[in-house]
């Protein structure tokens, strides 16, 4: 069966067409608009921080050049000769290694902890007094808008050289960064759980206890996890303040041109991150149960 089709009058067609073209072209004002305030932030940005396109063109080919520089030289009638030379220092590099992935999981421990125990306090859900939200929320702000490697320094000089400063610059930092992303899972928790805990005459504490945590632990874990994998690559880096770990010889190799021994350490950082972040990813995707899908 064919349904009849009402034609519209001219005047009123013409109407329409002329509502539709004008809504086009404002949003093509917009998107103009929207372009010269992208390019003049650009702009404005580039002039900023001096950058300069002609010394980025005149220099670009060192890059490259540093990269084939710290490339060993490898003979395949010599290889296990060359890569015992290339890997000379391994021994002290593993501990070295071994020493950033405890300052990154000691770090990552301590900042966790913070993170979940301020969390609840920032959740404007769980919280009535605004104020108490407001200073947790400003907390977790200061904690985690300082760079880790500048906590790293200021510890440095207050505690001297070694893990310690490592370890505190990235729990504080940790805790500012988690807190903030346990405080957004609490918020988008079910109100329903709350609702029997409180009308079964349960306290705060014992809301937060039976129907918060269950429900947020699988998140609060992955999220951990995932921010474990960034400090260690975090703690690699904070041994050029001399926080300790693999980045202090790292450095000391740069600074000092010893280009296999940059590559060697270089690459080991690299398997070691990439072991951390398969082994942490399948940890995760079982917490939130994607091994399902």
């Amino acid at each position: 069966m064919q349904a009849a089709v009402t034609e519209l009058p001219e005047p009123q067609l013409r109407a329409l067409a002329d509502h539709y073209d004008a809504a086009v072209a404002a949003k093509r004002r917009r998107l103009a608009l929207g372009g010269v305030i992208l390019i003049a932030a650009i702009a404005a940005a580039a002039w900023m921080g001096e950058v300069d396109p002609k010394k980025f063109a005149e220099n670009f080919w060192r890059f490259p050049s540093y990269f084939i520089s710290i490339t060993p030289k490898l003979s395949l009638a010599t290889l296990w000769a060359d890569l015992a030379d290339w890997f000379w220092g391994i021994k002290r590099w593993t501990g070295l290694l071994l020493d950033t992935i405890l300052i990154a999981y000691v770090g990552t421990l301590l900042g966790a902890l913070a993170g979940f125990a301020l969390c609840f306090l920032a959740s404007a859900n769980l919280v009535r007094s605004r104020t108490l939200v407001f200073v947790t929320r400003r907390f977790l702000e200061f904690c985690r808008t300082v760079p880790d490697i500048v906590f790293a320094l200021l510890f440095v000089l207050a505690f001297g050289l070694g893990p310690l400063p490592g370890v505190l610059a990235i729990a504080i930092h940790t805790a500012g960064a988690l807190g903030k992303l346990f405080a957004e899972v609490v918020e988008n928790i079910d109100d329903k759980p709350l609702e029997g805990v409180a009308s079964s005459g349960g306290d705060w504490f014992e809301m937060v206890r039976f129907a918060v945590v269950p429900q947020v632990l699988s998140n609060f874990v992955s999220y951990a996890l995932l921010r474990f994998e960034i400090n260690v690559r975090g703690a690699a880096v904070m041994g050029f303040v001399g926080a300790g770990g693999i980045g202090q010889d790292l450095i000391e190799a740069v600074r000092k041109f010893y280009y296999s021994d940059v590559s060697a350490i270089l690459l080991l950082i690299i398997v070691t991150v990439m072991m951390i972040d398969y082994f942490t990813e399948g940890v995760r995707r079982r917490l939130i149960g994607q091994e399902r899908r």
